[in-house]
């Protein structure tokens, strides 16, 4: 967008069309970073659930038996369970308040294009000034 010359009243087709695509891509970016939160939420909801034992080289995590799609969670390759119960939640939650942070950043960009379209902005301060006659029917 820096590359378009402004012109007044987005009278340029390429103006337009970049704000276009600069709205619809951060709006893109919101929906994308949203999703993400959802379903690392969801799998962070699970790991918490689980209960895990080693068994050979992987690591066998059951929800409990009380939950209606119960089943076993296997990952491989791992020597030990508290790489699952520990170091991945954390990297969920840090996944989580990054994908927060992007889709906030998202909804301002889309924030400030909607406003910037359809309500004006006011840059400093207006002053107006009077004029002798004015103020001496005020001051009256």
């Amino acid at each position: 967008m820096l590359c378009v010359s402004y012109q007044v009243d987005e009278r340029t087709c390429i103006q337009f069309s970049m704000k276009l695509l600069y709205f619809l891509l951060s709006a893109l970016g919101l929906t994308i970073c949203v999703l993400a939160v959802a379903f690392a939420a969801h799998h962070y909801s699970l790991l918490e659930q689980f209960t895990c034992k080693l068994a050979l080289d992987s690591c066998q995590c059951k929800l409990p038996s009380s939950e209606p799609l119960s089943r076993t969670f296997v990952y491989r390759d791992v020597t030990d369970c508290t790489s699952i119960t520990g170091t991945f939640k954390l990297f969920l939650l840090i996944q989580i308040v990054l994908n927060l942070l992007c889709s906030f950043v998202c909804l301002l960009a889309c924030f400030v294009m909607w406003k910037h379209r359809y309500q004006v902005f006011y840059v400093g301060v207006r002053v107006c000034s009077r004029t002798a006659s004015e103020g001496q029917q005020q001051k009256a």
